[in-house]
């Protein structure tokens, strides 16, 4: 059987400077911009932009109207929900403060990564400057501020830490001292890093 090298829809906007690994597939007017390197079977959903130089691993999914901006890392296996946004510029503002617009010389870019198997909620927003752990699970509309722990679940605004998540995606509970999955019986001690 043959891999398919890309599937593109005619209003998507690829930039020839991207690199996209097979089986790939990128939905209606999505974008990827410039130096972009995504791995094999993803999934760009509608109206998703990716911004110059983002690296994203393999299998990596990513819902309609999500934004990844530049300084940005997904590992392999990362879930992003719709519209959710990963930022770049911790003190954004339009202008200098002699009036005239900045260029990208006035800002340094801060990086986002995104550890291997992690999920984004739909609407989240994360901050610049942040690591999201392995199996991570980030509530949908939470604003992450800072480092989320393997396997760590947060919610809220700001983001705040209010258990676990199992590699299925259920939540964790406390069961004789050990956090275990009531899904699948997978405990958090079995984690090896």
């Amino acid at each position: 059987m043959e891999k398919i090298k890309l599937l593109a829809h005619s209003t998507a906007e690829i930039s020839p400077n991207a690199q996209i690994g097979f089986g790939t597939k990128v939905w209606h007017q999505a974008q990827v911009r410039e130096g972009a390197v995504i791995g094999n079977n993803c999934i760009l959903g509608k109206d998703v932009y990716i911004d110059l130089d983002v690296v994203i691993g393999n299998n990596v999914k990513i819902q309609n109207g999500a934004l990844i901006y530049h300084g940005a890392t997904l590992e392999d296996g990362v879930f992003i929900g719709p519209q959710a946004c990963l930022t770049n510029d911790r003190f954004p503002r339009a202008i200098r403060s002699d009036g005239d617009l900045k260029t990208e010389n006035d800002w340094v870019v801060q990086p986002i990564l995104i550890r291997y198997g992690a999920s984004i909620g739909a609407g989240a927003i994360v901050m610049p400057g942040v690591t999201i752990g392995r199996f991570a699970m980030v509530a949908a509309g939470a604003v992450v501020t800072r480092d989320v722990p393997h396997h760590g679940l947060v919610m809220g605004v700001p983001a705040y830490l209010v258990g676990y998540a199992c590699h299925c995606g259920q939540r964790l509970e406390l069961i004789k001292g050990s956090w275990q999955c009531p899904h699948c019986n997978w405990s958090l001690q079995q984690e090896s890093e």
